[in-house]
């Protein structure tokens, strides 16, 4: 019968259940309480709050309740003793250990850790609304991907006002594709020469770097993770890196360079030198920022301009032409194109 009771009344004798609570109030009015009546309620007995009446076993009598009152403070007395006795065991175990090594010292409430892991899009923004706060010089960003989406540009404006309005510098590094986007251009109208953008056939994963102290960089794909660093050495890497990725990127006022060949565009040009490199066409499409839909439109378009009826004459065309690799202005190389003139390739 315990087990059964235990089973239909799941609680102990400090709340009981609707049913029970009925019963026992019944008994205690009353003195006692038929045993029938009590059948549909066995935490009851099980409990040893009813116990049966000596002189007419057919009936059953409660216990008072300043014994079940006493019963329950020696219970939840001994539990405190007992979680008394485990603490003193672990701080006396622990004690033991420390005193094994050297100190160490840790890490006081302003120095932080190194690298921190935050998990959770509301830890991220917190942290970076933090280090909005202690920012004082210059903040440096990488966006990789295409045209930026509005609401991603609206959720970080109120940060990148309250840098402007503290004379902090703001460098941002994008794709050529962001290019295209009038929400970007929005933005960057409305932070006036507080904002420089520069931009790259492709970029690294994201970045943001406040005044070359703490950055804050990507830890999965889908970015609900991300590492705040702080580390000098890994902060001053990245902010290297993002120095020479500066100096070979174009300003977002300047036109793209001329492929110098009549019919292939920069981005073009872009596509034919990582196809040259052995890709394939999701890969490009990531790393330039655009669709894998819009990457082979391009492709089917430079195989149109080079005169190329397969992916393997695509390659040797590419390579005929020159666009596997980095071009430059002063270089010249004559170039005929199927079904075209011969033009100077520059």
């Amino acid at each position: 019968m315990a087990g059964h009771g235990a089973d239909a009344h799941p609680h102990g004798a400090d709340r009981l259940c609707e049913a029970g609570d009925r019963v026992y109030s019944r008994a205690v009015r009353r003195g006692r309480v038929s045993r029938r009546d009590a059948e549909p309620v066995p935490c009851l007995l099980d409990l040893a709050l009813l116990h049966p009446d000596p002189d007419d076993m057919d009936w059953l009598v409660p216990t008072s309740p300043q014994e079940v009152m006493t019963r329950l403070l020696r219970g939840v007395y001994d539990e405190v003793s007992s979680s008394q006795r485990r603490v003193g065991s672990a701080v006396a175990a622990f004690e033991w250990y420390a005193g094994l090594g050297p100190s160490l010292r840790q890490p006081g409430p302003a120095e932080g850790s190194a690298i921190r892991v935050l998990d959770g899009l509301s830890r991220i923004q917190a942290a970076m609304d933090e280090a909005t706060e202690a920012c004082t010089t210059e903040v440096l960003t990488v966006q990789p991907g295409g045209i930026r989406p509005e609401h991603e540009l609206t959720e970080g404006l109120h940060r990148a006002l309250a840098l402007r309005g503290r004379g902090v510098r703001m460098r941002d590094l994008y794709t050529h594709v962001a290019r295209h986007g009038q929400g970007l251009l929005n933005y960057l109208e409305l932070m006036g020469d507080a904002v420089e953008a520069r931009t790259l056939d492709e970029v690294i994963d994201r970045l943001i770097l406040f005044d070359r102290t703490v950055a804050f960089i990507p830890a999965n794909a889908d970015r609900t993770l991300a590492l705040e660093l702080r580390h000098p050495a890994l902060v001053g890497y990245l902010g290297t890196v993002f120095d020479r990725l500066w100096r070979l990127a174009i300003p977002l006022t300047a036109p793209l360079p001329d492929t110098g060949i009549e019919g292939i565009s920069h981005r073009e040009q872009s596509i034919a030198a990582l196809l040259a490199e052995g890709h394939q066409d999701a890969v490009i499409a990531e790393r330039l920022g655009i669709s894998v839909r819009t990457c082979r439109a391009h492709i089917a378009r430079l195989s149109e301009t080079l005169g190329a009826a397969s992916r393997t004459q695509l390659g040797v065309r590419i390579a005929q032409v020159g666009l596997d690799g980095p071009r430059h202005p002063a270089d010249v190389t004559p170039v005929t194109l199927p079904g075209q003139e011969s033009r100077t390739v520059r």
